[in-house]
């Protein structure tokens, strides 16, 4: 067998796919992005729901707590506390009884319209815990921050924070799975079982 191996090795042949690393990794995108990226985060079971503005915003949130009758609901973000403070929509502003959290409402670093993840950081007020240890995880993310692929989200990171850059910069697809027992399939195994993305237009 190895003398086989460097036979082969020693035989000169043209390389059969010469062009390959100029090849693009994906077809090329024709889709607007909030049409992709909602697409994609479905596929991974995550919801997206648009909305136009901070009214529209708190209309949603308040039928999400209604059918999930959510109580516990944590908020750490300075500026969204005060669009939530501005509609009086009711939540935690410290992290006591963190340990009953049923919801974490975070902002993001940017969202990844081809494979619908969302980018977060610990240099948001949210910091690790508030997107990793509720039950139900609310991001909510400015249109400016939709990007295609996730060189265009790390370009944002790099002119954001230029060379102060995160010490935990992490990508979340989809609610939290695993698969490792029986080989079935298990949401919420190791973090939120429910991951809520918010797009507001005219959020700032």
């Amino acid at each position: 067998m190895l003398k086989k191996i460097r036979k082969a090795l020693l035989e000169k042949r043209d390389n059969p796919y010469p062009n390959l690393e100029d090849t693009p990794l994906y077809p090329k995108n024709d889709e607007l992005l909030e049409i992709l990226f909602a697409e994609e985060l479905t596929n991974v079971s995550g919801n997206f729901i648009y909305c136009e503005n901070g009214m529209d915003f708190i209309e949603n949130i308040l039928q999400l707590a209604d059918k999930f009758n959510w109580r516990k609901i944590y908020c750490w973000e300075p500026e969204l506390q005060q669009l939530l403070s501005e509609y009086e929509f009711p939540f935690y502003q410290t992290d006591k009884d963190f340990e009953l959290a049923e919801v974490g409402i975070t902002l993001c670093e940017a969202l990844i319209a081809r494979n619908g993840s969302v980018m977060v950081s610990n240099e948001n007020a949210a910091g690790r815990r508030l997107s990793i240890f509720p039950h139900h995880h609310i991001v909510i993310a400015r249109t400016g921050q939709l990007v295609l692929d996730l060189k265009d989200a790390f370009k944002l990171i790099k002119n954001k924070y230029a060379d102060q850059l995160p010490s935990m910069i992490s990508t979340i697809t989809g609610p939290s799975r695993t698969a490792d027992i029986e080989k079935t399939l298990v949401l919420g195994a190791h973090g939120p079982k429910e991951l809520f993305v918010f797009l507001i237009d005219d959020f700032s």
